[in-house]
């Protein structure tokens, strides 16, 4: 079953979720070492490491984006209250908003950079750097979008977490489980 259902996802939508999960966890990673690395040769690497693995998160995120409107949400469990409901349903428009914003403001930053520094999308081509006035002042800026997203992110991403590990573990319903392998229904096996 590749496509969703009103009661269950496909393999699409799970192997997309699971990929920019871990993607995402890369990302940070990556991005919170490279900024403490003394060697310039390797945080040059590192740095174009990031920036080629969040061009994958910007097309990934519009893929996902695209199969999710084409596809239906399965619903959470029956009795869910409404501002539960309206809390998932904001967080998640907020993940794929940031799955967007944050490597476009990566994209805006170097773009914005003096240092002109080229974009080399896994060294294997160059990436044209956006149309915006170069500055420190610019890239300072552009830097502080990016750092603020990535914590929003990073925050959202737990709550994200912290409300599948609830829906596992307290309320032990197929939440969790449904996103782990198609044909997963809310009702207990």
């Amino acid at each position: 079953m590749l496509a969703n259902s009103q009661t269950q996802y496909g393999w699409t939508a799970i192997v997309l979720h699971w990929a920019m999960a871990l993607l995402l966890f890369g990302q940070w990673t990556l991005g919170q070492t490279m900024v403490r690395i003394s060697d310039q040769r390797l945080a040059f690497d590192l740095f174009q490491w990031h920036k080629s693995f969040g061009l994958l998160v910007l097309a990934l995120a519009i893929l996902r984006l695209a199969w999710r409107l084409a596809n239906p949400r399965p619903l959470l469990p029956a009795g869910t209250p409404r501002l539960e409901q309206a809390a998932a349903a904001s967080t998640h428009r907020a993940l794929y908003a940031l799955m967007i914003l944050l490597p476009l403001s990566g994209w805006a930053l170097v773009s914005a950079s003096v240092l002109e520094i080229p974009t080399l999308a896994f060294y294997l081509f160059l990436v044209p750097h956006l149309p915006l006035p170069k500055s420190e002042a610019a890239e300072a800026a552009w830097t502080l979008v990016h750092q603020v997203l990535g914590w929003l992110m990073f925050g959202l991403v737990f709550v994200h977490v912290l409300a599948a590990l609830r829906h596992h573990f307290l309320l032990r319903d197929r939440v969790l489980v449904r996103m782990l392998r198609p044909g997963t229904h809310l009702t207990h096996e």
